[in-house]
């Protein structure tokens, strides 16, 4: 295989930059970094309505946006039938924002594919001195936020999802760990975009030379695995908490599961293994690796064939999601 299209065409714009600190860092790096995003293709996201709100949380208020369409954003206009998710972003632990594709995009095109409700969560990131508990603590208050206000948006709660990208994908399954350990009521179902859930994931076998000619800014290696969780840890992994670092921990009694990965990404096997470790557990796993994507493909314009491909696997997923307790 090799890359899809779309993205082997804006490769270039990356080309030579270390991590997006160092790209965002040059003068042009914005410029670059959003040709190599937008790709330079039209697309418009799909207008729906759009509530800002905020979460009461031990560490202060938590930032959301509801997405919603038609009547579901008017409270108590559904009957509880539309699909709901509430969705964290990815950023290594460190980055990110509620108006990245990632999140932005993606919650606009699931609400006009599925009918449903999105709350994106604006959780604080580790940086400034913000270490663990307090990203997932602000993951847990969106949770819970939106739990207690699902129905006024039409979902009902036992059929809410909880998902993320990557970083965001770690806060979610952490969450999730955490609501089972304390006996609260658990969502429908979690849905992951290549998810950093290992310390240290193993290598990805690479025989077509693919991944190792990606830019250095798409690649992770051990080193920045390791170092991306410690800084939200705020020290070493070997201390961390299984809310932190949760691929290795038990999974017995969580929610079904989709899961989406990318073939050409180092994190890959974080992907694989934990959906084997869900399976032993005897939890259903939709999975799904996506041929051609790189890590962070959902942060891509949705113009681009192979962002549209993932984004109906999780409108599938989420649609099909049905109460688990």
């Amino acid at each position: 295989m090799t890359l899809a299209p779309e993205l082997a065409d804006v490769m270039g714009h990356v080309a030579g930059a270390g991590s997006f600190a160092e790209l965002l860092a040059d003068p042009s790096g914005s410029a670059r970094l959003e040709a190599f995003s937008g790709g330079g293709l039209p697309y418009l996201p799909p207008d729906v309505p759009v509530l800002e709100i905020s979460a009461p949380g031990p560490n202060g208020p938590v930032p959301m946006r509801v997405y919603g369409s038609g009547s579901a954003l008017q409270p108590g206009a559904s009957d509880g039938g539309v699909p709901g998710l509430v969705w964290l972003h990815g950023g290594g632990f460190a980055g990110g924002e509620l108006d990245m594709r990632e999140a932005d995009q993606l919650a606009r095109e699931l609400v006009e594919r599925t009918g449903g409700v999105v709350f994106s969560v604006d959780y604080r990131l580790a940086r400034d001195g913000v270490h663990f508990p307090i990203p997932h603590e602000d993951a847990l208050a969106g949770w819970l936020w939106a739990a207690a206000n699902a129905r006024d948006f039409g979902v009902l709660p036992e059929k809410l999802c909880i998902g993320g990208a990557s970083a965001g994908a770690n806060l979610a399954v952490g969450a999730v760990m955490y609501l089972n350990d304390v006996g609260r009521p658990l969502p429908a179902k979690m849905l992951l975009a290549y998810p950093l859930l290992h310390a240290v994931p193993p290598p990805v076998d690479d025989p077509s030379g693919v991944l190792s000619a990606l830019p250095r800014i798409l690649r992770f290696s051990a080193d920045d695995c390791r170092a991306m969780l410690e800084n939200y840890i705020g020290g070493p992994v070997a201390m961390a908490s299984s809310y932190a670092v949760p691929g290795n921990a038990d999974p017995s009694g969580l929610p079904p599961a989709a899961i989406l990965a990318a073939e050409y990404d180092d994190l890959r096997p974080s992907a694989e293994l934990y959906s084997d470790s869900l399976r032993h557990a005897g939890i259903p796993v939709e999975y799904r690796v996506e041929s051609g994507a790189t890590h962070g493909y959902l942060n891509h314009s949705a113009a681009m064939a192979v962002v549209q491909q993932g984004l109906s696997f999780l409108a599938t997923e989420l649609s099909a999601a049905k109460p688990f307790q």
